[in-house]
């Protein structure tokens, strides 16, 4: 039996790939799964640049749905986010990686175990893959992504790091 999968969203998938760390899901997950919404959601902007990201990460595999009417059971998520959820349901994922609110209480009323962005750094820092996740996050912020400061604080504080916010 094949082992179960990881399921990535976009916005975990671009923050990775802004930091130069798509690298991480290789090495804390193996292969990871996105669906095919999620890929073209990828790829919608800075497509050659993301496109080439994506050849050099074999271990990123967009996964079509078996049954892709099931992704329409997910009312006021986007199409990338349902797609996550339906894939993580058909393949009995072993993890969901989302950051999105809606998406993660859906993802927890079905039972699905849940990471985001910064619960991925967090297990990389643990595991020594990166020394230090302030810079991490404070680049993500720069690039634009918003970070609760609450939820900032919060895993610096787990990872042992001081919070200058």
């Amino acid at each position: 039996m094949p082992a179960r999968p990881v399921i990535v969203n976009n916005t975990p998938l671009v923050a990775l790939w802004v930091l130069g760390r798509l690298d991480l899901l290789r090495e804390l997950y193996g292969a990871v799964l996105i669906p095919q919404a999620v890929y073209e959601e990828f790829l919608a902007t800075e497509h050659a640049l993301r496109q080439a990201a994506l050849e050099n990460a074999p271990w990123i595999k967009s996964t079509p749905l078996a049954n892709p009417q099931r992704a329409r059971v997910y009312i006021g998520l986007d199409q990338g986010e349902a797609e996550v959820l339906a894939l993580a349901e058909e393949r009995a994922a072993r993890l969901v990686i989302i950051d999105e609110l809606k998406g993660r209480r859906y993802a927890q009323r079905l039972g699905l175990p849940l990471t985001g962005t910064l619960g991925v750094l967090l297990l990389a820092r643990e595991r020594g893959l990166i020394s230090q996740l302030a810079p991490l996050l404070a680049e993500l912020q720069d690039a634009g992504l918003y970070l609760s400061p609450a939820l900032v604080a919060q895993v610096l504080r787990l990872a042992g790091e001081e919070y200058l916010g």
